[in-house]
């Protein structure tokens, strides 16, 4: 008998990033429609759904680990050419490796047997659950293994989102009522 573990995004992490694209592109159409400017605003609603569904697509990784190995995939209506996800069998894992980001985070990488790089889904519900099966299943110490971003690090970013959300529900109000843009 085969265990299978599923690990999902963090919903924190997904409403987060979702409210922060909303905030930061619903205001365009209007401002482009007051200010007459070169593009049209159905074009700019075009784009801003579009773009939507394409964050919505990139944050909808799931994480599959069973007895064989770790798989990161992607529902069947997220084209293969924008998220295709990769699989890797346990007896495949050769180590562990940390890299520092840019912005001097740490994020780990799962080197294989063959060389390849696959980097461990950090920002998913269970993270600590999911470290302590790769522990398991490759024998790699991961007690020094933690996520990327911290919880609250995103509670903070909502916070600003929704403070953010409410300064576009005046633009939008203004630009609508045509009052002081122009």
């Amino acid at each position: 008998m085969e265990s299978s573990s599923t690990f999902r995004l963090s919903p924190l992490i997904r409403i987060t990033l979702l409210s922060l694209y909303v905030a930061l592109t619903a205001p365009l159409p209007f401002l482009a429609q007051v200010t007459n400017a070169p593009v049209a605003p159905v074009l700019l609603w075009v784009g801003i759904a579009i773009g939507l569904i394409a964050l919505y697509a990139a944050l909808s990784e799931r994480v599959i680990v069973d007895d064989r190995g770790i798989q990161v995939t992607y529902p069947k209506w997220v084209p293969r050419f924008f998220r295709k996800g990769w699989s890797l069998p346990w007896a495949e894992v050769k180590s562990l490796k940390p890299r520092t980001t840019g912005q001097g985070g740490l994020v780990y990488y799962f080197l294989s047997e063959d060389g390849k790089a696959y980097l461990l889904p950090m920002r998913i519900v269970g993270f600590a659950r999911l470290v302590q099966i790769v522990q398991e299943k490759t024998g790699i110490d991961t007690a020094d293994v933690y996520p990327l971003a911290q919880p609250w690090m995103y509670l903070i970013l909502l916070g600003f989102t929704l403070l953010l959300l409410l300064v576009d529900a005046w633009t939008i109000t203004t630009a609508v009522a045509g009052v002081g843009i122009q």
